[in-house]
C-alpha cells in the first residue's frame, strides 16, 4: 500500500496495547513491603474451537461435498463443449443432430 513520504502505518509506530495493564504502585512509607514481582499482563482467553466432527459426520459432509463437485464438474464440461462447437467452423456436411 502507499504511504505518504515520512508516514507510516499505525501498527508500525504505536506498540501493540497490553489491555488492563495496572500502574506500579508507591509502597506507603510506614509498611515496607519486600520487593514486589510486576505484573503480567491479562491476556484474553482463547477463542472457542468446536471439537472435531465425529466420523459418521465427516463421511456425510464429504459426501455432500462430492454431489457438489460432480455438479460443478458437470457445468465445466458443458462449458467446455459450448466452446468447442462455437470454434468449430460449420461443414458442408450436416450434423448427426441434424440428420
Amino acid at each position: 500500500m502507499w504511504w505518504p513520504r515520512g508516514r507510516r502505518c499505525w501498527w508500525y509506530m504505536y506498540p501493540p496495547y497490553l489491555p488492563y495493564a495496572q500502574a506500579p504502585q508507591q509502597p506507603s512509607q510506614t509498611a515496607q513491603q519486600p520487593t514486589q514481582q510486576p505484573i503480567a499482563p491479562f491476556y484474553p482467553p482463547a477463542p472457542f474451537v468446536p471439537p472435531p466432527p465425529t466420523p459418521d459426520q465427516e463421511i456425510e459432509m464429504l459426501e455432500s461435498y462430492k454431489v457438489d463437485l460432480e455438479e460443478e464438474l458437470r457445468g465445466v464440461e458443458a462449458r467446455i463443449k459450448e466452446l468447442r462447437d462455437s470454434i468449430q467452423e460449420p461443414s458442408d456436411e450436416p450434423s448427426e443432430s441434424e440428420k
